[in-house]
C-alpha cells in the first residue's frame, strides 16, 4: 500500500519546508495538504522538486454547496483551486459540501448535486478529480451536512461524472456509520482517495479499534491503485511513527 502524508495534520505547527524534509527522511514520496490560499506555493513547489516529492491532493476553497446562493462563489473558488492543483501537479482536489443550513435535507441534497454538476465540466477539462468528503458530526465536525458515505455515493452517481467521486475517510466513517469494508467494496469505483487515522483518537493507524492491515489487504485484493492519505495527529515521535506505518500490512 502506498501512502501520501497530510503535512497539515501530521506535521501540525511545522513549516512546510521542514515537513517535506521530514517525510522524505521517513521514506515517503508523496504529500498532501489542506488550504492552498494561505501558503507560499512557490516555496512549496521548489522544495518538493528539490526533494523529489509529488503533491497528491489539496483542498478547494471552503464554500458551501448546500446553499444554492453560494454556488457561484463555490465555482469561482474551484477555478482558483484547479489552477493551484495544476501548478503543483496534484490530481485530486478535496471538497467538503458545507454545513447543514436547516433547510429540508432533500433541498440541500439537490443543491449539492446541482453544484457538482455545474463543476463537472471544469474538472473534466482540467483532468483533475474532485473528491467530496463526508465528515463525522458526532466528534469532530458538529453541524456538517454530509456524514453518510451512502448519501455521498448517491450524490456521486447522480452527478454522473468520472471527475466527481468520493473521498472515503476511514476514521470519519468508522465514527459515522461503520461497516467499512462492505461499504468500500460495494462502491470502490466511486472512490477517488482514502484518508486514514486511528479511531478513536485520530492518532496513528496502529492505535485504536480499526484493523488497518485487514482494510489494506482488502484494497490490495480488489486492485485499488491509488494512495492512502495519512491524516492523523501523532501521539508519539513523528518520524518513528511514520517509519513504522510504512510496514503496516496484513
Amino acid at each position: 500500500m502506498q501512502f501520501s502524508v497530510c503535512i497539515d495534520a501530521v506535521f501540525r505547527g511545522w513549516s512546510q519546508e521542514e515537513a517535506l524534509e521530514a517525510l522524505k527522511a521517513a521514506g515517503y514520496g508523496s504529500f498532501e495538504f489542506w488550504g492552498w490560499w494561505d501558503r507560499d506555493l512557490d516555496s512549496l513547489q521548489a522544495k518538493a522538486r528539490t526533494l523529489g516529492l509529488s503533491c497528491h491532493a489539496l483542498c478547494t476553497r471552503m464554500v458551501s454547496l448546500t446553499d444554492p446562493a453560494q454556488r457561484a462563489s463555490y465555482l469561482a473558488g474551484l477555478v482558483e483551486s484547479i489552477d493551484a492543483a495544476k501548478r503543483l501537479g496534484a490530481k485530486i482536489l478535496i471538497s467538503q459540501v458545507g454545513n447543514d443550513t436547516g433547510a429540508v435535507r432533500s433541498f440541500q441534497h439537490k443543491s449539492v448535486v446541482a453544484g457538482l454538476k455545474a463543476a463537472a465540466p471544469l474538472l473534466e477539462e482540467s483532468g483533475i478529480t474532485l473528491a467530496i468528503e463526508p465528515l463525522n458530526g458526532r466528534v469532530d465536525h458538529t453541524g456538517v451536512y454530509l456524514e453518510s458515505s451512502d448519501e455521498g455515493f448517491d450524490i456521486v452517481r447522480e452527478v454522473g461524472s468520472g471527475r466527481v467521486k468520493l473521498l472515503f475517510d476511514i476514521y470519519h466513517q468508522q465514527i459515522s456509520e461503520g461497516d467499512l469494508i462492505s461499504r468500500i467494496g460495494s462502491n470502490l469505483d466511486s472512490i477517488a482517495h482514502f484518508h486514514a487515522a486511528g479511531a478513536p483518537g485520530r492518532h496513528e493507524l496502529d492505535q485504536g479499534e480499526l484493523n488497518y492491515p485487514a482494510i489494506f489487504k482488502f484494497l490490495d485484493d480488489r486492485g485499488y491503485g491509488g494512495l492512502i492519505g495519512l491524516e492523523y495527529f501523532p501521539s508519539q515521535d513523528i518520524t518513528e511513527g511514520l517509519k513504522k506505518l510504512r510496514g503496516l500490512k496484513a
